[in-house]
C-alpha cells in the first residue's frame, strides 16, 4: 500500500511541474509585448490565475486522492479476498481431483480383485466338473466292467450247466445203450451197499 501512496504522490508532482513548465512560456509570450503599462497588469493577472489554478488542482489531488486510495484500498482488498477464495476453490478441488483418484485407484483395486476371484472360482468350478466327470466315467467303466463281468460269470455258469446237461444226456445215452438191466441191477447193489458201509 505504501508503494501506491508513493506512485499517486510521484504521480501529482510530475503534473503539477508539468502543468508550470507549460505555464512558463504563457508568461514569457505575455511579459514580451512591447513595454506596455498593461503588460505588468497582464502578467499579475496571468500569475494570479496560474496560482489559483495550482491551489484548485492541489486541493483537488488533496481531496480526491482520499476516496481514491479508499477505493484502490477497497479493490485491492477485494482482489486478494478474491485470490484467497480462488486459491482455497483450487485446494478444495484439488482435494477433491485426489479424493476421487484414490477412490478410482480402490475400485480399480477393488475390479481387478474381484476379477481375480471370479477367475480362480471359475478354474475351481471347472476342476470340480472335470474331477466330478472323470469320477463319474470311472464309476460308469467300473459298473460296465462289473455287468460284464457278470454276464461273463453268467455266460460262463450257463455253458457249464449246459456242459453238464449235455454231459449228463450224453452220458445217459451211453450208458443206456452199453448197460444191460443185469449191469443196473449190479450198480444199483454196489451203489445200495456203499450207502450202508457209510450209516
Amino acid at each position: 500500500m505504501m508503494k501506491r501512496n508513493v506512485n499517486i504522490k510521484s504521480v501529482l508532482l510530475k503534473m503539477t511541474v508539468l502543468t508550470l513548465l507549460l505555464l512558463i512560456p504563457a508568461v514569457a509570450f505575455a511579459a514580451g509585448d512591447g513595454g506596455h503599462a498593461e503588460g505588468n497588469a497582464v502578467l499579475k493577472d496571468f500569475l494570479y490565475r496560474c496560482f489559483n489554478f495550482a491551489l484548485m488542482v492541489g486541493l483537488l489531488l488533496y481531496f480526491v486522492t482520499k476516496p481514491i486510495r479508499k477505493g484502490l484500498k477497497e479493490r485491492t482488498e477485494e482482489i486478494r479476498k478474491a485470490l484467497a477464495d480462488a486459491q482455497a476453490a483450487k485446494e478444495a478441488a484439488e482435494a477433491r481431483q485426489r479424493e476421487y483418484s484414490d477412490k478410482l485407484a480402490k475400485a480399480t483395486e477393488e475390479i481387478a480383485g474381484i476379477t481375480e476371484a471370479i477367475r480362480r472360482e471359475g478354474e475351481l468350478e471347472r476342476e470340480k466338473i472335470l474331477l466330478a466327470a472323470q469320477e463319474m466315467a470311472e464309476k460308469i467303466e467300473k459298473e460296465a466292467e462289473n455287468k460284464a463281468s457278470g454276464v461273463v460269470d453268467k455266460a460262463r455258469t450257463e455253458l457249464r450247466e449246459e456242459a453238464a446237461r449235455l454231459a449228463v444226456e450224453l452220458a445217459e445215452n451211453l450208458l443206456k445203450k452199453q448197460i444191460s438191466a443185469d449191469d443196473q441191477k449190479r450198480l444199483v447193489d454196489e451203489y445200495m451197499q456203499k450207502v450202508g458201509e457209510l450209516h
